[in-house]
């Protein structure tokens, strides 16, 4: 279907490479005016871990909009948003899309926002052009527009696209910061903030300086979520400076593609008085790598004297359902033996079960612990150079 298009675009990226000025090395946390394709195709290749992209929604608007008591709304009227149809909008999108493609890391990812009018069409073309979807997120509004009219719902929502370059990257994804930052709970795809508004919200003549301002905290969980500090993050349609603005503040480097003289202004005003906090590790640092853990077997612990045969393991820390440990590393409860995963699972219902996380033993000042402390202090003591002379 995009055979003919994805030829027209090839052809202008290699006119682009022979008659434009290629940047030898990333000009980081600078703005650069122009058309974001041909300066997409001026960065190098492979060089940016995180794309974020707030394109032009096509919002077809053909009237203007008022409220019941006859004050117009300042709707998204711009000029850059007008398109000559799905099929000028679709090789606009494939176009810049496959330009990010070209600079993403083989490791990078992108997110890319919108609405129903336009997400829908973003979303296959990147599935065309070889990204693999992570997830969908739904940005729920506090605080939405009211549709007016009556005519339809309450538009409440935008959705943001998450992909990896391709299916098998191993891109940043730092799971426990965003499970911290949700009170110790898995973060969920739907996402309750409000839209940008108060003090955040840049004017100009009292008036709203960019029509499609982002507010700050969605791009804070964007940032924290799939970024690291030193990461390049890009994002193509700089507007206001949002994504910057919050980039400089989390230690990120950042660049930003805008075409308008005027949004530029705006964007380097506010980045200026972003002033961000000492770069310390301990505050800004994204996930540690995973720890590697010594395959520690349970029989393990009683070879190396850290449980004992019969000594009793409590299920979920209830006393009432205690197992004898034999001296083979199974687990004796009424009758039943078997490993602590086994037993474990029997208890449950036939749920699985991770015996190392569910089963705990007494400790010496008589609290019940997990039986999983054990597996990692004789981890810690495998790992431990020896330090005899």
């Amino acid at each position: 279907m995009y055979a003919a298009i994805i030829n027209q675009i090839t052809s202008r990226i290699d006119f682009l490479y022979y008659n434009t000025h290629m940047y030898d090395e990333l000009p980081l946390d600078q703005i650069l005016q122009g058309n974001c394709l041909e300066i997409l195709n001026q960065l190098p290749e492979n060089s940016i871990e995180l794309i974020f992209a707030d394109p032009p929604y096509n919002l077809q608007l053909q009237n203007d909009l008022w409220r019941p008591n006859m004050t117009r709304v300042a709707a998204v009227d711009d000029v850059w948003d007008k398109f000559d149809g799905f099929q000028a909008y679709d090789k606009f999108t494939l176009a810049w899309l496959s330009a990010c493609r070209r600079v993403l890391k083989d490791t990078g990812a992108i997110w890319v926002i919108g609405t129903y009018h336009n997400i829908f069409r973003v979303g296959a073309i990147l599935q065309d052009l070889g990204f693999w979807i992570l997830n969908d997120v739904v940005w729920i509004k506090t605080n939405p527009m009211p549709n007016f009219r009556g005519v339809r719902f309450t538009n409440a929502h935008e959705t943001l696209i998450w992909a990896t370059k391709n299916r098998r990257a191993h891109n940043a994804f730092n799971h426990r910061l965003m499970k911290s930052l949700n009170d110790d709970l898995q973060m969920r795809s739907d996402w309750l903030l409000p839209i940008c508004s108060g003090p955040e919200r840049i004017k100009v003549d009292g008036k709203k300086a960019h029509s499609t301002q982002k507010p700050e905290a969605l791009l804070y969980r964007v940032l924290l979520a799939s970024s690291r500090p030193g990461d390049v993050v890009l994002d193509p349609f700089f507007g206001s400076g949002t994504t910057g603005a919050v980039a400089k503040k989390l230690h990120r480097h950042w660049i930003g593609i805008e075409l308008e003289t005027g949004y530029i202004t705006i964007a380097s005003q506010r980045l200026a008085a972003v002033q961000p906090e000492p770069d310390d590790q301990r505050l800004f640092a994204a996930d540690p790598p995973r720890r590697k853990i010594h395959p520690v077997r349970f029989g393990s612990l009683l070879e190396n004297g850290l449980l004992k045969p019969g000594q009793q393991l409590y299920f979920r820390a209830n006393r009432s359902q205690a197992a004898r440990v034999k001296t083979d590393g199974k687990l004796l409860l009424d009758g039943t033996e078997g490993s602590i995963h086994q037993l474990g699972r029997q208890l449950s219902s036939g749920s699985p079960c991770n015996g190392w996380e569910h089963w705990y033993y007494e400790a010496e000042n008589g609290q019940l612990q997990p039986i999983d402390r054990l597996r990692q202090l004789l981890a810690d003591r495998m790992e431990r150079p020896d330090e005899s002379e």
